[in-house]
């Protein structure tokens, strides 16, 4: 069974990926390396503290190839310590 977002998707297409977490200098580093792991490419991310400076949003645009990939990504990238949010 699809779900409403595998339904709303043309894929192959660019789907674009708002990490919300913990202010570090490193979390930036972590959310490319795993997307690196599962499709390697060079990523511009975007990124916007928050108002006191305690959170960081990091937005990201891969090109998938399949919903997979999409699923995948959002179960790891939740599972890197210092992310709040996968959007």
């Amino acid at each position: 069974m699809k779900t409403n977002l595998e339904k709303m998707l043309t894929l192959p297409c660019s789907f674009t990926y708002k990490v919300i977490g913990l202010s570090n200098p490193e979390l930036v580093n972590k959310v490319i390396k795993v997307i690196q792991t599962y499709i390697p490419g060079d990523y511009s991310p975007q990124t916007k503290l928050s108002n006191k400076g305690n959170y960081i949003s990091i937005s990201v645009t891969i090109f998938a190839k399949n919903f997979t990939q999409i699923e995948k990504l959002y179960f790891e990238l939740s599972k890197i310590n210092m992310v709040k949010l996968v959007l």
